[in-house]
């Protein structure tokens, strides 16, 4: 396949983008020009968070997660329900490796419906492509 068609099967695929490494630095550039950066941070920090082994690194983790995203006036407050919000601030004081689950699922829902079909349509995109037809040989979505 050429470099071309993979990066084009991106736009048929957020979670293709979201694992690689230089389509992921081109979404976040593109979803901090928008203003949006803290919905995939918040997305990376969910991911980093589902990999704690230890229950001590758990606690802190989720607090930071809690303090920098979720809760009100948070320095990078998601976009978030109510009622979400409200389960996550019940449960911070003693969380789980899926507290953040439904809040992470919004936050995935919203990027794919929203910010993604516009990122296809942005110049950090066409770069991307771009950059893919201008001979970088390297396959960098081997799992495509």
């Amino acid at each position: 396949r050429s470099a071309t068609r993979r990066t084009m099967a991106w736009s048929e695929s957020v979670d293709t983008l979201l694992a690689n490494k230089e389509g992921l630095a081109a979404f976040r550039t593109f979803l901090r020009s928008e203003f949006s950066e803290e919905n995939i941070e918040f997305w990376l920090a969910c991911e980093d968070f589902k990999k704690t082994k230890s229950s001590t690194k758990m606690v802190s983790k989720a607090q930071k997660i809690y303090s920098d995203f979720i809760q009100a006036d948070a320095p990078k407050e998601i976009n978030i329900d109510f009622h979400t919000r409200n389960h996550i601030s019940q449960n911070i004081s003693e969380p789980t490796l899926g507290c953040f689950d439904d809040a992470q699922r919004l936050i995935y829902s919203l990027m794919a419906k929203d910010s993604f079909p516009r990122f296809l349509r942005s110049e950090e995109y066409k770069e991307l492509v771009n950059k893919q037809q201008d001979g970088n040989q390297k396959r960098w979505l081997p799992f495509l």
